[in-house]
């Protein structure tokens, strides 16, 4: 009797056969298994709205996100994109969840900890669960790496980002969409009307929720933008509540639109591949403009 095929396995094949299909052969495998996942693409994008106080101009903010760490990413990596972070200067720090692959097996946290303290904004450094972060029995565990390590843990709450001349913006960070509850009106529930806000969502497609509400801006990974891309059929790997909005930027609604964008992340689960799809951190930088 044949063995039954693990997902993974199966998926592994697939995607050999894609490779081969399209020409690709060892020379496309060897690439989207060892080469995409080592690049890193560095987005630049401008935050503009009439809201934004005009003493945060030019405030840089950097998003990283999808580490998952113990899946095909080591810290080894981990080391050099923290350092790469560290030489763009940033002044606040996002990070949108699955920061371990499978938190309660992840043997290296003692190490991992030092890693995350290097990283040192002035203005600071705040996370939102994903997926990941939850599974396996990892909530608290993952919780409590965040906040050994001085990052803000966002759970369906708010906190404002203040300058020393009293004005301010307002960060939001809602559960996960998947395997955590999102609670948008508790989020929004001690923000003063008419300041900026920018909601964390570890699920993009939570947007049209989102839009709903006085949210300006939305920052969401998830995605990996798709991780394998074939031409001509698209992406192997789009997670549930990542559909809609797979990467990159987009306007939801018509009247006060939310402006979404979604970082195609750093590591890679389900299949230790990336084709098409490079990691990616994305540098925010904030601009007040006149209505």
């Amino acid at each position: 009797m044949p063995k039954k095929l693990k997902r993974r396995t199966f998926l592994k094949r697939t995607f050999g056969s894609l490779l081969t299909v399209f020409g690709l052969s060892s020379g496309g495998y060897f690439y989207a298994n060892r080469i995409e996942p080592s690049l890193l693409d560095i987005k630049k994008i401008e935050i503009k709205h009439p809201l934004i106080p005009k003493s945060f101009n030019g405030i840089k903010i950097i998003q990283f996100s999808d580490t998952h760490l113990g899946f095909q990413y080591n810290l080894h990596q981990f080391t050099k994109l923290v350092d790469k972070i560290n030489s763009l200067k940033p002044d606040i720090i996002f990070f949108t969840g699955d920061l371990m692959d499978e938190p309660n097996k992840y043997t290296e946290i003692n190490k991992l900890i030092p890693i995350l303290e290097k990283l040192r904004p002035p203005l600071g450094k705040f996370c939102i669960f994903g997926n990941h972060d939850h599974g396996g029995y990892g909530s608290d565990i993952y919780r409590n790496i965040m906040e050994a390590t001085n990052f803000t843990v966002l759970l369906n709450e708010s906190t404002s980002i203040r300058l020393k001349d009293g004005s301010s913006i307002f960060l939001l960070g809602i559960d996960d969409a998947m395997l955590g509850k999102p609670d948008l009106p508790m989020a929004l529930k001690k923000i003063p009307k008419n300041r900026f806000k920018i909601l964390l969502s570890h699920a993009p497609d939570l947007a049209e929720d989102a839009s709903r509400y006085p949210i300006e801006w939305q920052i969401s990974g998830h995605s990996h933008g798709g991780q394998v891309k074939i031409p001509f059929i698209g992406a192997l790997v789009i997670p549930p509540f990542a559909k809609n909005y797979p990467e990159g930027l987009y306007s939801i609604g018509v009247d006060n639109p939310l402006t979404l964008y979604v970082n195609r992340g750093i590591g890679t689960t389900r299949l230790p591949f990336r084709f098409l799809a490079k990691p990616e951190l994305t540098i925010f930088t904030l601009k007040q403009t006149t209505i």
